[in-house]
């Protein structure tokens, strides 16, 4: 192990792997990050993708080497506190009312709190996107507070739409397209993560912050056929 605190690990011939914790942590997930950022400005790098307490570095073996890609990063990751990347807010209108939130209630009691306490819980939380994974565009948000540490469900739900909100394991996730999932659905949101035909197919990136907004079914139905869904940058 790499003091103070991360290590790299060889991907493949042209990619690496910088690893600040073994599991979800949010002063790893900053540093991850806040490498990403830096590292898409070495010399031959080509790809940078930033995970939940990791970094994938890609490089071009034709304009530089291994060994001088990873002096880099020990130059960067061995600093420790780096510089935290915040991006953009987004206000993000969610119903959390049935049908439109199928398993808030399960969730509530595996929390030990009430359906009122876990919706004013996510509406009050600066939700910070640490990683865009599993489909295109889709983001992984957090860290939600401990009691929020719930687990998966043993089985699969069959189908959420895109624009679910789901969680578990102090993370929500929005789902960018329909999916199976072993997330718990609490929400509704017309958002929709990835656009194919846009110009920026994906419209978060990490270091986002999204603030979900409540509103009634009557609001949600009437966004649900916009691309956006109300959603919007306030800064």
């Amino acid at each position: 192990m790499d003091k103070p605190g991360f290590e790299i690990l060889p991907q493949g011939v042209d990619g690496m792997i910088v690893r600040f914790a073994q599991e979800l942590d949010e002063a790893a997930n900053r540093r991850a990050l806040s490498l990403a950022h830096d590292a898409r400005q070495f010399a031959g790098v080509i790809e940078v993708a930033p995970g939940l307490a990791s970094t994938f570095v890609r490089f071009d073996p034709a304009t530089t080497t291994r060994a001088a890609v990873v002096e880099a990063l020990h130059r960067v990751a061995q600093q420790g506190e780096l510089p935290v990347v915040n991006g953009r807010i987004w206000h993000v209108p969610c119903c959390f009312a049935e049908p439109y939130a199928p398993q808030i209630s399960e969730v509530a009691s595996l929390a030990g709190i009430t359906v009122a306490q876990v919706v004013a819980e996510i509406a009050e939380a600066d939700l910070r996107v640490l990683a865009i994974g599993f489909q295109p565009g889709q983001p992984y948000l957090g860290v939600l507070p401990q009691h929020w540490n719930i687990p998966r469900q043993s089985g699969l739900t069959p189908m959420v739409p895109a624009g679910a909100l789901t969680v578990a394991i102090r993370q929500c996730v929005l789902f960018a397209g329909p999916s199976p999932t072993g997330w718990r659905m609490i929400g509704r949101t017309g958002f929709r993560c990835f656009d194919l035909g846009a110009a920026q197919p994906f419209a978060l990136l990490p270091g986002d912050r999204l603030r979900m907004v409540p509103v009634g079914t009557a609001e949600i139905d009437g966004l649900l056929g916009d691309p956006m869904g109300g959603a919007r940058v306030i800064a």
